[in-house]
């Protein structure tokens, strides 16, 4: 007897670590939206790096002294190629992502899709129109920082690969010659207003960066409800970023310029400091909005293919309040995220296919209800059909978006 309660002992043992085992083998063994991440982030980090060795030539017009600004803008590729892809498959941003897709080559819907997406792009990326309609202040801002961004973007991207650099063209040293992927681009004389602006863009750049920051900061100090929000991490933090690379790039000008090199190489390692942090800091903080964006061109497609085709009427009062794709979606993404809002045994058979305005309706009703029971009121059945509730000030048209408030208020 003694020997078989130490087999059981050690059996139970034995048991409990293989399921110790299996926890740890299961807690590490990756998930498989992390892995493609990971693999993503891998492979259009390795397509950069490619490129950049391909770009220059076997690096043959590679400025090594840049070489800890090309390692942090890899890092930045692969963290923003990671998160983005674990954002896309999330199940809201999935199905809106492949609805997106599939309205935009929706048969019937390609050429005019076509046309939109260009004025989208022009409208609400590159003008900011959606932005410029809330206020015309905060739009400005956003239309300097932004587009300070991208002309810096495009001058240091291509310095920093070794994809474009200059050179003073044999016996005419009057000359310069871009020179993009190691081909000859362009020539234009050193003292021209072509090569004054060009050789200035990282300045002309600066300034308006710096006036954008300047813009947000007033906006974070005097707008109470911006105050009321904001965070340091996800507000202050990217201003400081770009206010600080910005006026150290114009003190490397100013060094060189008028002060004779004067502190050139200490400002030169701050300025490098900033400008990798700001990197490494790229894919964590509120910047990874400038990649988001974007994909939200795939929601205008979504609405209005589902303007067109049938609408959702509410099983309560029987208007329409949405598109009947919109509704099976919502229905679609809960369930995947793991909330269940049918409701047995009624009509309205899910909650998504009652209309805000009666789900309000709904809930004030059973607070009613309920109230009366606690005070020994008769409870009253609620009739079979009632009209869909209206706000006695509706607001329409009083919200930035003009239709698309009125589409979308539910009092």
């Amino acid at each position: 007897m003694g020997k078989g309660r130490e087999e059981a002992r050690l059996g139970g043992e034995q048991h409990q670590h293989s399921l110790a085992e299996a926890r740890d083998v299961k807690a590490w063994r990756m998930r498989p939206e992390v892995f493609q991440a990971v693999a993503r982030g891998a492979v259009v980090t390795a397509l950069l790096g490619v490129s950049i060795l391909v770009g220059s030539r076997s690096l043959a017009h590679f400025d090594a002294a840049l070489v800890a600004y090309t390692f942090s803008i890899l890092f930045a590729t692969f963290g923003l190629t990671y998160r983005y892809s674990m954002w896309l498959s999330r199940p809201p941003t999935a199905l809106y992502w492949r609805r997106g897709w599939q309205a935009f080559f929706k048969k019937g819907w390609r050429l005019r899709n076509a046309l939109f997406w260009v004025r989208r792009i022009g409208e609400d990326v590159l003008a900011n129109r959606f932005i410029i309609k809330r206020d015309r202040l905060r739009g400005l801002t956003h239309l300097l920082i932004m587009w300070g961004c991208i002309l810096a973007v495009a001058i240091t991207f291509p310095l920093v690969f070794g994809w474009l650099h200059f050179r003073p063209v044999p016996g005419d040293l009057s000359l310069y010659e871009a020179m993009v992927f190691g081909f000859p681009a362009f020539r234009f004389p050193h003292d021209s207003a072509v090569a004054f602006f060009l050789f200035h863009g990282l300045v002309w750049a600066s300034f308006l960066v710096l006036g954008g920051v300047a813009l947000a900061v007033r906006r974070r100090m005097r707008d109470e409800g911006a105050a009321a929000v904001q965070r340091f991490a996800e507000d202050f933090m990217p201003l400081l970023l770009l206010f600080a690379v910005s006026l150290t790039g114009l003190m490397l000008t100013a060094s060189y310029t008028w002060m004779k090199g004067y502190g050139f190489t200490f400002i030169a390692i701050l300025h490098a400091i900033t400008v990798i942090a700001t990197f490494l800091w790229l894919p964590f903080g509120k910047f990874f909005h400038i990649f988001q964006r974007p994909a939200q061109l795939g929601v205008g497609f979504y609405k209005d293919v589902g303007r067109s085709e049938a609408l959702a009427r509410c099983r309560r009062c029987g208007h329409e309040f949405t598109s009947q794709m919109h509704a099976e979606d919502l229905i679609e993404v809960e369930r995947a995220l793991g909330y269940r809002y049918e409701i047995p045994g009624s009509p309205a058979e899910h909650y998504q296919w009652i209309c805000p305005p009666c789900r309000r309706a709904s809930f004030a009703l059973a607070q009613s209800l309920l109230w009366r029971g606690t005070r020994g009121g008769e409870r009253l059945a609620e009739p079979a059909a009632i009209a869909m509730p209206v706000h006695v000030n509706s607001c329409l048209g009083e919200g930035p978006l003009g239709s698309e408030d009125q589409e979308n208020f539910h009092p």
